[in-house]
């Protein structure tokens, strides 16, 4: 599930940032850590390269460009901007993530999105804890120092000029966000909804708040731990943690606004509707706590949803009219609980009992990953069965195979993908094209050269956009525009060939998934059953 994040700074010193991507810093304070001796201690694996420096190191660089163009000189100005992408940590075992991996993509995207920077990539093989998440930071110099094209996010001319500043706007971080989850679908890696919101949303702050509370408390447990004696609380809730408790509790037993104002009343939150959103006061603050700050859950239209299905729940149900068991209606239902219901059969890894035992695990554990053990050891063997394989060898040459059909409908797949975003962006490109074109006839009506120059300043935009556009024509060698309608028409014959091909791409991917626990569990089998042959052999003898 990757996720974009992004912080401006006004810090003038752009050495500070490439320093934190370099050292350690300790992640409460944001400080950097230094060893015995007074030093800096360097990241244990880490992967950098610097964009549009020409040669240079990046603060030397990004200063020179501020002074030539005399921006970046105030103490208000945002100097610098840092995107980070995380990918899921399971990104790196299930999908073969590496950091090598991600720095590339992180270039890309860069290259992509902010052409004309001055720009660190840098690629953090670990998280925080140690989560095994790997991570892009992209920083960025606010300042552009040559022309770009007119991207998809940008809204005034002034954001392709060169010596203009970089603007974050909310439809910037919704692009960037629709970007980095089309960026995942398309590398098969992990990813949720970044667009629409999420049911509890935590910010920075209230992250750094649980992390804290959560580590004071841990070293207030530690003695009693120590002396064996149970903690009444081992886990640390901020004060949103509780008030979205309390609130889902009002939401659990409330069938109208009143009674749940009066729930929350009791607990001493009073909830207080203004514009069509919903704020939550508690009794030690001042200021009330908005709905957006507690997640998707929380706010007016989700609110009044659960109270509706409540009061539907509570009202008396006429009698259900009784139907045919064999009514199309009912069939329907069956189908669509078939296709919706997870699929629980299907073949798990074996649990390595030892190791786990080893790590700590109890005897609970144990016992269950005993029948664990033996029910998937029942159903690949009888996958192993249903395939007709007689050997292992069969079983590799088999995985092989799949394997290779699913690389090259991988391959054949991304191309028709790039393909695809070619057609869709000459679509936009002629698109753009032919809407500036009254602007265009418009300017060979003018007699004079003032009268020209005041027809293109005032049009300013438009003649961005179709000389934007020109320029792409002429870099993709296009002398004459394709039909509009053709091209559409192509668009939605290759959407259509891949559609088919991911559904296809999908079904070969399972096989393989499948496979590959099937051949993982059939060597764990052999091998623990290697050791007790040759305890049969010496005892024979």
């Amino acid at each position: 599930m990757a996720i974009l994040k992004h912080i401006s700074s006004k810090n003038a010193d752009y050495g500070a940032a490439e320093q934190y991507l370099l050292f350690q810093h300790d992640e409460f304070t944001m400080k950097p850590v230094f060893d015995e001796n007074g030093r800096l201690i360097p990241r244990e694996d880490y992967r950098l390269s610097a964009l549009n420096c020409n040669g240079e190191d990046f603060a030397v660089a990004c200063m020179r460009a501020n002074l030539r163009y005399g921006k970046n000189q105030k103490r208000e100005d945002v100097k610098s901007h840092h995107y980070i992408i995380s990918f899921d940590p399971r990104d790196g075992t299930d999908n073969g993530l590496t950091a090598d991996r991600a720095q590339e993509l992180g270039e890309r995207f860069c290259k992509e999105h902010f052409p004309g920077h001055q720009a660190l990539v840098c690629t953090h093989a670990d998280g925080h804890n140690h989560s095994g998440n790997i991570h892009v930071h992209i920083v960025i110099n606010s300042l552009r120092i040559e022309e770009v094209p007119f991207l998809p996010y940008m809204e005034r001319p002034a954001d392709t000029r060169e010596g203009c500043k970089h603007r974050c706007t909310d439809a910037a971080m919704r692009y960037f966000k629709s970007e980095v989850m089309e960026l995942c679908h398309r590398e098969g890696l992990y990813q949720i909804d970044l667009l629409n919101g999420s049911k509890n949303r935590i910010t920075d702050r209230e992250y750094w708040a649980r992390k804290k509370g959560q580590l004071a408390l841990d070293e207030k447990n530690a003695p009693m731990i120590a002396d064996g004696i149970t903690p009444r609380q081992t886990k640390f809730d901020t004060d949103k943690d509780r008030l979205r408790q309390t609130i889902r509790k009002a939401l659990a037993t409330a069938a109208s606004y009143e009674e749940f104002s009066a729930l929350l009343s009791r607990e001493g939150v009073s909830v207080k509707e203004s514009r069509g959103r919903l704020s939550y006061l508690t009794p030690d603050r001042t200021k009330p706590i908005t709905a957006r700050k507690l997640g998707d859950d929380f706010d007016r239209a989700a609110v009044l949803a659960v109270l509706e299905q409540n009061a539907a729940r509570a009202a008396p149900q006429p009698e259900a009219i009784e139907e045919y068991p064999d009514s199309i209606k009912s069939r329907l239902q069956v189908a669509k609980a078939r296709q919706n219901a997870p699929k629980q059969d299907g073949v798990q890894r074996l649990v390595d009992i030892q190791k786990k035992l080893s790590e700590g695990k109890g005897r609970g554990y144990e016992q269950w990953a005993k029948i664990h053990n033996l029910k998937q050891a029942a159903k690949t063997l009888s996958v192993y069965q249903e395939y007709g394989f007689s050997s292992p060898e069969e079983l590799d040459a088999a995985l092989t195979a799949a394997y290779g059909e699913f690389d090259t409908l991988s391959a054949e797949l991304k191309e028709l993908e790039t393909t695809l975003w070619e057609k869709k962006e000459l679509q936009r490109k002629v698109l753009a094209y032919a809407k500036t074109k009254p602007t265009r006839e418009g300017l060979k009506q003018m007699k004079s050269e003032k009268a020209r120059a005041a027809y293109r300043q005032h049009n300013e935009s438009d003649f961005i956009i179709a000389e934007a556009a020109a320029r792409y024509f002429k870099a993709h060698g296009i002398t004459k525009l394709p039909n509009r309608k053709a091209l559409q028409a192509e668009i939605e014959r290759l959407t259509v060939r891949h559609n088919a091909s991911y559904n296809e791409y999908r079904e070969k991917k399972e096989r393989v998934k499948e496979l590959q626990t099937v051949k993982r569990n059939i060597d764990q089998m052999l091998r623990r059953s290697e050791p007790q042959r040759g305890r049969r052999q010496e005892l024979d003898r």
